[in-house]
């Protein structure tokens, strides 16, 4: 099963990172979180990646290109013509395949960009800024159970603050402090699709978590692998 990644987008809320390279290239722990994104698949023995890129795209397929120089020992010699020796090769088991999807396109238009280069098989996708320790193994074969065109993996982001319960008189009923109950899920990305949601996307102008998700949602085609961070000891992170 192929695993898409977005990664075209400007990255504006973090833009003094971003306006030198796209988010998914700023590091954290001196690698990109896309390499740490795809170590999380590679993990679970997905191997093969599509990055849907954009803005400043180059970065990402300069930084693949060279990527022995990132990972490995190197050897200049200069005494034989400029000749480069990679010592000890440090590389993945991967297969990448990086996708000029449009400067502007939105998310669902990057998705349905790459429906050639995923053919009529089941897919991966999520975002190239979300890092999980997410079990990729589990959300398969959930996906896999329930026959519907899309999985989504959500996170209860709980509640920052105490809240009551008020009666129409104003008077207070009941008080919780900082509850997951009153919590709400969110999407973190970490998808399962079937070739289908290709027809569920117009063009370059959709996005991706509005017509398409909200189309699925209506006629029962979208399920959930709710993730409890306190059940697995786990987080995820978005930038």
């Amino acid at each position: 099963m192929k695993v898409v990644i977005l990664a075209g987008g400007f990255g504006t809320r973090i833009s003094e990172e971003s306006q030198y390279k796209p988010k998914p290239m700023v590091e954290i722990g001196g690698m990109p979180i896309l390499w740490h994104i795809m170590k999380t698949y590679s993990h679970y023995g997905f191997n093969e990646f599509i990055i849907c890129a954009g803005y400043k795209q180059h970065i990402i397929k300069e930084w693949f290109a060279n990527y022995f120089i990132h990972t490995s020992d190197i050897t200049f010699d200069f005494n034989d013509g400029g000749k480069m020796i990679v010592h000890d090769r440090r590389q993945e088991p991967w297969k990448v395949t990086i996708i000029d999807t449009g400067l502007n396109t939105m998310t669902g238009g990057r998705v349905k960009r790459i429906k050639k280069y995923v053919g009529e098989d089941p897919f991966i996708l999520t975002y190239g800024d979300g890092v999980s320790n997410i079990n990729i193994m589990d959300l398969v074969t959930f996906h896999k159970s329930h026959g519907k065109i899309a999985t989504m993996s959500s996170y209860n982001v709980g509640q920052q603050f105490g809240v009551l319960d008020v009666n129409e008189n104003g008077e207070v009923t009941a008080f919780r402090e900082k509850s997951n109950v009153d919590g709400g899920l969110i999407n973190i990305g970490f998808m399962v699709l079937e070739p289908a949601i290709f027809d569920y996307i117009e063009g370059d102008s959709t996005v991706f978590e509005k017509a398409p998700l909200e189309k699925l949602a209506k006629e029962g085609q979208r399920s959930k692998l709710y993730y409890e961070p306190d059940a697995a000891g786990g987080t995820d992170e978005r930038i």
